[in-house]
């Protein structure tokens, strides 16, 4: 039987859900391009967009914040905005008629891998470093990870378009911008709680970033490698990432990076991470 904070994190997750189905026709054309086609100056001249993922994520943020702000207010929501760049989440979602209920929500933009359609890039899921180790710390995070109902990925994969059909340095003027070929095109909106898209990889590099899986079906079902064992696992697992110390078949030792090594370490039941290992190198 669920409890009340359960209740209330799966109606926020079914109504954010039906939320993404309502908007793909409002950033996309019939053919499937982004409606935004530029930058344009006081002149009325057209600027192409560049291709650089960064630039792509905050602008199809900005694009659709409004949207975003209507459907919090329609649901009875405040928004409270990261207030620093590095801060987690992008967006709290705070309860109008009770504010210790809160959502944290993360925007989140990739883009399939062009010889292999089936996977995406990836991203990243938040830190597993101070605020997720210590439930009650406010270092880079707007309010304490433990006062979240839910942790959840708005998520947009996107298809690049091919760089021969876009001039970056070509202007246009506004009368032009049905010629104008978009960045990026065929959008697939996704909710998502980030605990059940996540990977046993850190995301990125040397930083303490929780890494997704990148087969978009798994990431569209919410179907990743703490799926079956769920999140108490995956906060388990991350908090002690790269911690644990156990032998090595070579007689040495080793520190836990893998899913695999963690459930064994913690007798658990392997059978229900295999699958998931075996599909993340998919």
């Amino acid at each position: 039987m669920m409890n009340n904070t359960e209740t209330h994190k799966l109606q926020f997750a079914n109504q954010l859900k039906n939320f993404v189905k309502e908007i793909q026709d409002d950033i996309s054309t019939e053919d499937g391009q982004w409606t935004i086609k530029g930058f344009i100056d006081l002149y009325q001249n057209v600027y192409t967009i560049s291709s650089d993922t960064k630039i792509i994520s905050k602008i199809l943020e900005i694009h659709l914040f409004p949207k975003i702000l209507a459907f919090a207010q329609q649901h009875g929501y405040k928004l409270v905005l990261a207030e620093h760049q590095n801060y987690y989440p992008d967006i709290s979602f705070v309860s109008q008629n009770d504010e210790t209920l809160k959502f944290a929500v993360d925007f989140k933009t990739t883009y399939r891998n062009p010889k292999k359609a089936h996977l995406c890039n990836g991203f990243t899921l938040g830190s597993h470093g101070k605020y997720f180790e210590d439930r009650k710390s406010t270092k880079n995070i707007q309010f304490p990870y433990s006062t979240y109902a839910g942790h959840f990925c708005f998520g947009i994969i996107y298809s690049r378009t091919d760089n021969t059909s876009i001039d970056e340095t070509n202007c246009y003027q506004v009368n032009e911008l049905h010629s104008i070929v978009s960045v990026i095109k065929d959008f697939q909106f996704f909710i998502a709680e980030k605990w059940k898209i996540a990977s046993d990889k850190s995301g990125s590099g040397n930083t303490a970033n929780i890494g997704s899986i990148n087969n978009i079906d798994d990431i569209l079902q919410e179907n990743g490698m703490f799926a079956k064992l769920g999140e108490s696992w995956f906060d388990d697992y991350w908090m002690n990432y790269n911690k644990i110390i156990i032998p090595d078949k070579e007689g040495g030792t080793k520190k836990i990076t893998s899913l695999r090594d963690f459930v064994e370490y913690r007798r658990g039941d392997v059978s229900k991470i295999v699958a998931k290992c075996n599909r993340a190198l998919s």
